[in-house]
């Protein structure tokens, strides 16, 4: 049942990405039940297709309430025809969960795009979608972006100099850049967003974790409570489930979110 603390998201237009299983696909079914237009994403359009027919089924939300898309984040191309079929079918959205993720493989591998794929799934297709959907969630006062991360950021370091990790590759180290990027990216002056770490669930990426994890439910909850639009935040803020917190001290420095949004920008192809 919704919990009867957060408000009605009657009216509202959410875009969850990742929403086929795990943290996303129970966002998505919160602010269906609460009442909100979600746009699922999923990699590719059967996953997408399934979620979106297993929410009605479950919950009861009418069809008219979902929309199914999908892209496959390795693939900046397909990104870049989201971002313009969702603006097409919704000039406005008054949020986006930026939440889809992967672990980093073991061995390491770059994208057609020439990018380490953990790096780009996890935080520079993030980074391209938000730019494109910028005006979509600006249009009225109140739009704000959701980043789902990690409390594995706090031990990351981003390599300028070679984002790839090519000189000396580690899993968990990629990964953690990933999420300190996405953190990082948060504090953006151009849309209203904050991080969330939801804690340590059940889901394709606990084994970076532990060996045990909450519900993804539970997770969840503290990402719709962000989505809310009850719940005032400032922007660049991180929560550590439902305590905002300070994240890693890069996230908070100008210079390195400038440095970040110049690296992405050449990393997208959005250079002059």
């Amino acid at each position: 049942m919704p919990d009867s603390t957060l408000s009605s998201f009657s009216g509202r237009t959410v875009l969850v990405t990742g929403a086929t299983s795990g943290i996303g696909y129970e966002t998505a079914r919160q602010l269906a039940e609460r009442g909100a237009t979600v746009l699922l994403h999923g990699r590719t359009a059967e996953e997408t297709r399934a979620a979106a027919d297993r929410l009605i089924a479950t919950t009861g939300v009418k069809a008219d309430r979902l929309a199914a898309y999908a892209a496959d984040f390795s693939h900046l191309e397909e990104v870049e025809i989201l971002a313009r079929t969702v603006v097409t079918a919704h000039r406005h959205l008054d949020v986006l969960v930026n939440n889809a993720g992967m672990a980093a493989p073991e061995r390491h591998t770059v994208t057609a795009d020439g990018n380490e794929i953990a790096f780009q799934v996890n935080f520079l297709a993030h980074y391209l979608l938000t730019c494109l959907l910028e005006p979509a969630l600006t249009s009225d006062p109140g739009g704000r972006v959701v980043n789902v991360s990690s409390s594995l950021h706090r031990t990351a370091s981003i390599q300028w100099a070679d984002p790839n990790r090519a000189r000396r590759y580690s899993r968990l180290a990629a990964y953690a850049q990933s999420q300190l990027a996405l953190t990082v990216f948060a504090a953006d002056p151009r849309v209203t967003a904050v991080s969330v770490h939801p804690g340590v669930c059940e889901t394709a990426l606990l084994p970076l974790y532990a060996h045990e994890g909450v519900a993804p439910t539970d997770g969840a909850r503290h990402v719709v409570r962000l989505c809310d639009p009850a719940v005032e935040i400032v922007n660049g803020a991180y929560y550590d489930r439902d305590e905002r917190v300070d994240p890693a001290p890069a996230a908070t420095e100008d210079r390195t979110v400038r440095r970040l949004n110049k690296l992405a920008d050449l990393l997208v192809g959005r250079t002059a």
